[in-house]
């Protein structure tokens, strides 16, 4: 009996798992920005305070009870006007209406077949957003490849707090060091993923430079790059 085995077979995984954030990381932010344009100059008081809203949260690091109900009281306090109207035109204008703007939606190239690969090698893989992803996903026929999908508003957490990446791995069942999470923020994502003991890889288009950290991280700028990273 042949008892060889392939160099794949005995060279050690650097990870056992991937995860990713969504927006900016699969597919680049301007694509997102431009279809928001008509949307963000009738709506930019309701946008304004829910990033006003949100900066709170992260400064202050107090979440208390639904995040949803969190979020449209101190939107209300900003707007001034009732917490049960704004969560309702929050819902229906924002995070169900910016859903359809995903239809078709161009990737960075070759973020699928690097998905594929990932798959392929039997990698499982995870997604963490600040912004909820499912169906978001699904408009991006993306739905496939996650073993599990996150979103702040369900842990209660907005990144860079640790706790939603660690909920991320709990529920993989993996060990938070054995993961590479992928990001395009290093202030959210590759500090974040750094604070809950994970790996963090972040995403540079080409006209971007490397910004000074001191966390460590990989950087690329073709998804290839990623892909032979990992798998190598």
């Amino acid at each position: 009996m042949n008892t060889s085995r392939s160099p794949a077979d005995t060279t050690e995984r650097r990870f056992s798992a991937v995860a990713f954030d969504l927006d900016g990381t699969l597919y680049p932010s301007f694509r997102l920005f431009c279809r928001l344009i008509p949307f963000s100059l009738r709506n930019h008081r309701l946008l304004g305070a829910m990033g006003k809203a949100r900066s709170r949260l992260r400064k202050s690091g107090e979440y208390a009870g639904d995040f949803y109900e969190l979020q449209a009281r101190l939107m209300g306090e900003i707007l001034n006007e009732e917490a049960e109207k704004i969560r309702e035109k929050t819902d229906r204008l924002i995070y169900r209406g910016w859903e359809p703007l995903f239809k078709d939606i161009k990737l960075f190239p070759h973020t699928r077949e690097t998905l594929d690969a990932f798959r392929d090698a039997g990698i499982p893989m995870g997604l963490l957003s600040d912004f909820p992803p499912d169906k978001k996903l699904e408009y991006m026929k993306l739905t496939e490849y996650w073993n599990v999908t996150l979103c702040s508003e369900n842990s209660g957490r907005l990144k860079p707090d640790p706790a939603s990446f660690l909920e991320l791995a709990e529920k993989m069942g993996q060990n938070p060091r054995d993961i590479l999470y992928v990001g395009n923020k290093l202030g959210y994502d590759v500090e974040g993923a750094h604070a809950a003991g994970m790996k963090a890889a972040l995403i540079l288009p080409g006209w971007k430079k490397r910004p000074a950290s001191s966390v460590p991280f990989f950087a690329f700028s073709d998804y290839r790059q990623l892909r032979e990273y990992v798998l190598s």
